[in-house]
């Protein structure tokens, strides 16, 4: 089993930042995929960004040159960067992993994910 806390969520002003960090306990390693999904109200889960076994990054096309995503090794989790914040990126972020190294673009793909933070952006 492999438990995922995110933070860093919160209200930003749109054009501002936040950094999302997700740490992950339990049966860790390094070498599996992470991502983060996003879930805006009365829209499904969508991916946000992953990161393979080997650091490859993809992104959404929504958020490619805003957000990046990397290993925060101290945490045993990933990070993700999001800069130029606009109030369509207003949705909760989830943290997610799988038993694989690459990424799968749909939440089916995954099998642990975290409880949510909230990240809020005023127009």
């Amino acid at each position: 089993q492999v438990q995922l806390v995110e933070s860093g969520g919160g209200l930003v002003q749109a054009g501002g930042s936040l950094r999302l960090s997700c740490a992950a306990s339990g049966r860790t390693t390094s070498r599996v995929a992470m991502a983060w999904f996003r879930q805006a109200p009365g829209k499904e889960r969508e991916f946000v960004g992953g990161i393979t076994w080997s650091d490859g990054t993809y992104y959404a096309e929504s958020v490619k040159g805003r957000f990046t995503i990397s290993r925060d090794n101290a945490k045993n989790g990933v990070s993700l960067q999001m800069n130029g914040l606009k109030p369509e990126d207003t949705a909760v972020y989830y943290c997610a992993t799988r038993r694989y190294g690459f990424i799968s673009y749909s939440e089916g793909g995954y099998d642990y994910w975290g409880q949510g933070t909230q990240v809020t952006v005023s127009s």
